[in-house]
């Protein structure tokens, strides 16, 4: 890759060369630097201008590659000569060495970019109207010296703004693994809350196993307790962190090398499982249980209809029930008392077969629809006391476009057996790839 250089350096480059012109008499000076980073000593290198002055010099049109002289030995050390080159600048976009032999030039003066045994570049300066003394040419030397000094503390500022970018994308990574864990922790700790206090209300006062069933609401709300706390340390803000300082290290490798930022990977459910075919009743039927048990602690009424002998959809049994469970969840923390939930298999559009959740609840604003599967985005929910953190419906989305499929959301509800004009409720439909059996597709459901 390229030497990226940073504003600042150019406009040191600019600083020195004004010097050169206005200190020494210099008619032209060009400031060129190395395609990439290279340890002295080494056969060729490819110089790529950066800074021209005056800057209303031109180079030749469409070049931009210095002609380097050829050289006997080794190419620039830190203690060998850059040899001068005969004639006006030659500039080609070849990177061959000149077959000619370089001949003294009293006018010019070719000093390397060397910092630590590492080229960095060339400063090229010359005047028409003397030649230079042995001062002058300490002093060219002495901005050589700086601008290559200037130069790797540029690469080095470059490579540290790389790493802490590298961090931050580390962070947001770790950020969203943690917000997905814990959100996929409720539920079924919601679930084990429920049963415990179902259990107790169902077992008498003197039955042994009725600590057990204390046991299980006490752990569970500890639980929910430490969730709480979870949630206060991840949404901790800029001003509650310490400042950050940079480790003092003694040395710091400059490396011209971009690491492709590549798209976070989230810790879900069936993450690497591969799709099977699967039946929505075998998916739904351990769901339903739980939902059944939480509906009934709330006073609410959960509704199933799921036809015999559909046909098998192509889908990552984990991922689906990751899916339908936040969908199902949502409709039950959503739906006032009295309220219904109507679980519904067996939908049917081209080459899809569909899952239909619907509730009474009040139903969501046209302004949130669009904003629907968008991370910890909440709409008018975020508004009410009902506790969430916007996460359900995007990793939702997210499982669900893994396995090809798709949400859809309808508010109001379609029209089914629960709705009424009081309860406008939502409807969401997972639609899955069916799988055809002998060319046919059995099983059509309707709302």
């Amino acid at each position: 890759m390229l030497i990226s250089s940073s504003s600042e350096f150019v406009a040191l480059c600019r600083e020195q060369m004004a010097l050169l012109a206005q200190g020494l008499g210099a008619s032209l000076s060009v400031v060129y630097l190395t395609q990439e980073l290279v340890e002295v000593p080494a056969s060729e290198a490819k110089l790529i201008p950066l800074v021209v002055y005056p800057e209303t010099a031109s180079l030749r049109p469409g070049i931009n590659t210095l002609v380097l002289p050829k050289l006997r030995g080794n190419f620039l050390t830190a203690t060998q000569e850059f040899p001068q080159t005969s004639g006006d600048f030659s500039y080609s976009t070849t990177q061959q060495p000149s077959q000619q032999e370089p001949q003294a030039c009293p006018d010019r003066i070719v000093l390397p970019l060397i910092h630590e045994e590492l080229m960095m570049g060339l400063l090229v300066t010359a005047r028409e109207d003397r030649p230079w003394n042995e001062q002058e040419r300490t002093e060219v030397e002495r901005i050589a010296q700086t601008l290559s000094l200037a130069c790797i503390l540029d690469q080095r500022r470059a490579w540290l703004h790389s790493q802490l970018h590298q961090q931050q994308i580390l962070q947001e990574r770790q950020q969203d693994l943690l917000d997905n864990l814990l959100h996929q922790f409720r539920n079924p700790l919601t679930a084990l809350r429920t049963f415990g206090k179902l259990l107790m209300k169902r077992l008498r006062p003197e039955d042994t196993n009725r600590n057990v069933a204390t046991s299980i609401v006490r752990e569970s709300d500890r639980l929910q307790e430490l969730l709480q706390k979870f949630d206060e340390v991840i949404n901790l803000g800029v001003e509650d962190l310490a400042p950050l300082t940079l480790p003092k290290e003694k040395e710091v490798f400059v490396e011209a090398t971009v690491e492709k930022e590549s798209k976070p990977a989230l810790l879900l459910p069936g993450t690497g499982d591969k799709e099977v075919d699967c039946y929505v009743a075998d998916i739904l039927e351990p769901l339903l249980l739980s939902a059944g048990a939480i509906a009934q602690e709330r006073d609410l009424q959960l509704i199933a209809k799921i036809p015999e002998n559909l046909p098998p959809v192509r889908a990552n049994p984990k991922a689906l029930r990751e899916v339908l469970s936040n969908i199902i969840d949502n409709a039950l923390k959503y739906t006032p008392v009295p309220g219904k939930i109507l679980v519904q298999a067996g939908q049917q559009k081209a080459n899809f077969q569909g899952i239909a959740i619907s509730d009474t609840g009040p139903g969501i604003p046209p302004q949130d629809l669009e904003h629907l599967g968008e991370r910890y985005y909440r709409g008018v929910q975020a508004q009410t006391t009902i506790p969430g953190t916007g996460l359900g419906l995007a990793i939702a989305k997210q499982l669900i476009e893994q396995m090809q499929g798709e949400i859809e959301v309808k508010s109001p509800a379609l029209k089914s057996s629960i709705a009424s004009s009081d309860t406008p409720g939502t409807t969401f439909i997972v639609w899955l790839p069916e799988v055809k059996l002998g060319g046919a597709k059995l099983g059509v459901g309707s709302l």
